[in-house]
């Protein structure tokens, strides 16, 4: 175990930060959040704000690797031998609330809303059907349109072409 105390600043420049951090821990027995451990190793070793936010992830992946750390949630950590394995599991987990149970008027509400929306739904489908046929209806008459166009246009020419040789007739 380190005291801290003990220590010149040339020692505490080669600790590395996880070492730090665990030796802060021990001499403080506290857990820490993260930040405020980060910002006690900083303050320890004599970094600068800017250099301990560039080494940030290395220190916070030390710390997940290292067995001697645990994470306690909520961005809190502590260490390993404070807690008991037993004690741990409880302190550790975290609570999962229990669900709410619907009440009759919740569910009566949503299947009001359902049957709304199921209503709207069964109106437009409706709607768009109506649309559609009419669609196809007006289509078939301009097919229909189509034909009788292109055999009056024939009989219109037969009857034109009879009309101008007879006119030529005339005319002789």
């Amino acid at each position: 175990m380190v005291d801290l105390q003990s220590l010149n600043q040339e020692q505490l420049d080669e600790m590395s930060m996880v070492e730090a951090a665990f030796a802060i821990m021990v001499d403080q027995k506290k857990a820490f959040n993260f930040y405020d451990l980060l910002e006690e190793v900083a303050k320890l070793k004599g970094l600068s704000r800017s250099e301990a936010e560039a080494r940030i992830s290395f220190l916070y992946t030390d710390l997940n690797i290292d067995g001697r750390f645990l994470t306690l949630g909520d961005n809190q950590w502590g260490l390993k031998a404070w807690y008991p394995h037993e004690q741990s599991e409880e302190e550790i987990t975290h609570s999962v609330k229990p669900k709410r149970r619907k009440t009759d008027e919740d569910e009566d509400d949503f299947d009001a809303i359902d049957e709304l929306e199921e209503d709207e739904f069964e109106d437009l489908e409706d709607e768009l059907d109506e649309l559609a046929d009419e669609e196809d209806h007006d289509e078939e008459e301009d097919e229909d349109d189509d034909f009788t166009d292109k055999d009056e246009d024939e009989d219109l020419g037969d009857f034109d072409d009879d009309d101008e040789s007879s006119s030529e007739e005339e005319e002789d």
